[in-house]
C-alpha cells in the first residue's frame, strides 16, 4: 500500500508523456500547424510539391471529365434531333435548357474554383453555339429573331446567375460566346437587325453592370461587338441595291434606329456615371461615346439625306447645350469638364454648319467666340479660350475671311468685303482685345494669344489695304505697282505698330508678330515688288523695308529696358 502513491505518480507521468506525443503527432498532420512543424523539422519540398500537383491535377481531370460527359449528352440530343422520332423544335427546347443547366452549374461553384467555373461555362457555350447554328442554318427550325432572342436570354441568365458572386469566368464566357455567335449568324443569315438588337442588349447589360460596379472588363467586348454590327449595317445598306440582293429590304427608320439607340445608351451611361455617381470619365467611355455618335450621324446622313442633315444639326445643337450645362455644373477644370466642354464645342460646330446659312453661321460662331473667353473667367483654365479660337477659325473659313484677306494682301484684290467676313473681322479684334486681359505665363497661353492676335491682325491688315485702295483710286482699277507699294506700306506700318505696342504693353505675342510681318515684307519684295513694280515704287518699297528693319528691333528692345 505504501508503494501505491509512487506507482500512481509514475503512471501519471507516462500518461502525460503519451499525451504530449499524441499532440505532437496531430500537430504535424494538421495543415494550420504546418508552419510550426516545418520550423521544428524541415520537410522534403519535393514530396510536398508532388502531392499538391497531383491533387490539383486530379481535380482538374475530374472537372474535365464532367465537361466531356456534358458534351457527350449534347451529341446524344443532336442524334435524337436528326432522327424523325421526336419533333425537332421540342428537342431544340430541351437542348437549350440543357445548356442553361450547365451555366447554372458554372455559377454554383465556389468563388475560388475559377477553373471549374470556366470549364462548366465553356461547356454550356460549346453546347449552345453549335446547336443554334445548326437549328438556324441547317435544320431551319429557328428563325433569326428567335435565335437572337435565345442569345439574349443566355446572356441575361449568365448575368443573373453570376451577379451575386461577381464570377468573371461566367460573365466573360457567356458574353464572348453570344457576341461571336451573333456576329457570325448575322453574316450567315443576312438578317442583321435581330442580332444587332441582341448586341445592343448585351451592351446595355454590361453598362448596367458597370454602373453597379460589376465586371467592367466585359463592357469593352460588348461595345466593340455592337459597333461592328452597326457599322456592318451601314456599310451593307449604303452600298448599291445590286450589291446586296440577298439582304431583306429595310425602312429608313429601321436603318437609323440602331445607331441612335447605341448613342443614347452610352450617352446615358456616361451621364449617370459622371453626373450622378461623381466618377471620372474614362478614356474608353470618351472614345466609345464619340464612335457611337459618329455611327448615329452616319446612319442619319446615309439613309435620310433629304431632311436628315437639318434634324441632325438641331440634335447636335441640343446635345451641345446639354454638354455645356453639364460642364458648368462640374465648375472645375478636371477631365470631366474638359471632355464635356470639348464635346459641346464639337457638337456646336457641327450643328451650326448643318443648320445655319453662311451669314448667320458666321454671326453665330463669332458671338460664340466672344462669349467663350468671357465664360472662361468663371471656371478658370484655358479650355474655353481654345474653344473661342476654334470658333473664330471656323467662322473665318466659313465666311470667306481667309480667302478675302489672302487676296487683299497677296493676290488679286477682291471687289467687295462680304457681310460675314466683316462681322468676323470685328469679332477677331474683340477676341484679341479680350485675350490681352489674361496672363501670358506658360506656353499654352502664349500660343493661344499669339494665334488669336495673328488672326485679328491678318484681317485688320487686309481691311487697311482695301480701304486705302478704295480711298486713293475711288473705284478705279489700280495697276500692279500701286497695289504692291500700298501693300508694302501697310505691312510696314503694321510691323511698326506691333513693335511699339508689344514694347509698350509688354506683350510678347505682338513683338513676335511684328518680326513675322518683317519677314513677310521681305518675301513680298522678292516676289511682288521687284517682279511687278516700277523703279520709283521699288525704291520706295525698299526704303520702307529698310526703315522697318531698323525700327522694329529698336522698338522691341526699348520696351525691355524700361
Amino acid at each position: 500500500m505504501d508503494a501505491l502513491p509512487d506507482t500512481l505518480e509514475r503512471l501519471a507521468n507516462r500518461v502525460e508523456i503519451l499525451e504530449r506525443r499524441v499532440l505532437a503527432l496531430e500537430a504535424s498532420k494538421t495543415p494550420e500547424h504546418a508552419p510550426s512543424a516545418a520550423m521544428r523539422e524541415p520537410a522534403a519540398p519535393v514530396a510536398v510539391g508532388e502531392g499538391f500537383s497531383l491533387a490539383q491535377a486530379g481535380g482538374a481531370f475530374s472537372v474535365l471529365g464532367k465537361s466531356m460527359l456534358g458534351i457527350a449528352g449534347a451529341y446524344l440530343l443532336r442524334a435524337v434531333a436528326e432522327s424523325s422520332s421526336l419533333p425537332r423544335l421540342a428537342m431544340a427546347a430541351v437542348a437549350i435548357v440543357y445548356a442553361l443547366l450547365w451555366l447554372v452549374a458554372a455559377a454554383r461553384v465556389g468563388e475560388e474554383e475559377w477553373f471549374s467555373s470556366t470549364v462548366y461555362a465553356g461547356t454550356s457555350a460549346l453546347i449552345l453555339a453549335p446547336m443554334l447554328w445548326e437549328l438556324t442554318l441547317r435544320f431551319k427550325v429557328l428563325p433569326a429573331p428567335a435565335t437572337a432572342s435565345i442569345l439574349g436570354i443566355f446572356v441575361i441568365a449568365a448575368t443573373v446567375l453570376a451577379w451575386k458572386k461577381d464570377q468573371t469566368p461566367v460573365f466573360w464566357v457567356a458574353n464572348l460566346t453570344a457576341t461571336l455567335a451573333a456576329l457570325a449568324l448575322a453574316v450567315a443569315t443576312h438578317e442583321l437587325i435581330p442580332f444587332i438588337a441582341a448586341l445592343l442588349l448585351m451592351a446595355l447589360l454590361s453598362e448596367y453592370a458597370t454602373v453597379r460596379n460589376h465586371q467592367r472588363s466585359v463592357r469593352f467586348l460588348a461595345a466593340l461587338a455592337a459597333d461592328a454590327g452597326i457599322w456592318a449595317l451601314i456599310f451593307i445598306y449604303a452600298s448599291p441595291q445590286s450589291a446586296r440582293t440577298d439582304y431583306p429590304a429595310l425602312s429608313a427608320a429601321g436603318l437609323i434606329l440602331p445607331g441612335c439607340l447605341l448613342f443614347l445608351l452610352y450617352a446615358a451611361a456616361v451621364t449617370v456615371r459622371t453626373m450622378q455617381l461623381g466618377q471620372t470619365i474614362s478614356i474608353f467611355e470618351t472614345g466609345q461615346a464619340m464612335v457611337a455618335f459618329l455611327l448615329a450621324a452616319s446612319s442619319v446622313l446615309y439613309f435620310e439625306p433629304a431632311g436628315g442633315a437639318v434634324v441632325l444639326g438641331f440634335a447636335c445643337l441640343l446635345f451641345s447645350a446639354a454638354c455645356y450645362a453639364a460642364a458648368f455644373v462640374l465648375k472645375t477644370e478636371g477631365r470631366n469638364f474638359r471632355v464635356f466642354a470639348t464635346w459641346a464645342a464639337g457638337l456646336f460646330l457641327a450643328g451650326s454648319l448643318l443648320c445655319l446659312p453662311p451669314f448667320w453661321l458666321a454671326v453665330c460662331l463669332g458671338v460664340a467666340a466672344i462669349a467663350a473667353p468671357m465664360l472662361s473667367a468663371r471656371v478658370g483654365g484655358l479650355t474655353l479660350r481654345f474653344h473661342s479660337l476654334a470658333f473664330l477659325v471656323a467662322a473665318a473659313i466659313s465666311s470667306g475671311l481667309f480667302n478675302y484677306a489672302f487676296n487683299a494682301l497677296a493676290g488679286i484684290p477682291p471687289v467687295s468685303l462680304g457681310a460675314g467676313a466683316c462681322v468676323i473681322s470685328a469679332c477677331a479684334v474683340v477676341c484679341f482685345a479680350l485675350g490681352m486681359r489674361g496672363p501670358q505665363e506658360g506656353w499654352k497661353q502664349q500660343i493661344l494669344q499669339l494665334t488669336t492676335a495673328a488672326l485679328a491682325l491678318f484681317a485688320l491688315a487686309a481691311l487697311l489695304v482695301e480701304g486705302i485702295l478704295f480711298l486713293v483710286f475711288q473705284g478705279a482699277t489700280p495697276d500692279a505697282p500701286h497695289i504692291a507699294f500700298i501693300r508694302t506700306l501697310i505691312l510696314c506700318a503694321v510691323a511698326f505698330g506691333l513693335a511699339f505696342s508689344g514694347s509698350r504693353w509688354r506683350r510678347a505675342e505682338l513683338t513676335r508678330i511684328a518680326y513675322a510681318a518683317v519677314a513677310l515684307v521681305a518675301i513680298k519684295l522678292l516676289f511682288e515688288d521687284l517682279h511687278h513694280g516700277r523703279l520709283e515704287f521699288i525704291a520706295a518699297s525698299i526704303f520702307l523695308f529698310a526703315l522697318t528693319l531698323i525700327a522694329v528691333p529698336w522698338l522691341a528692345h526699348a520696351g525691355q529696358k524700361v
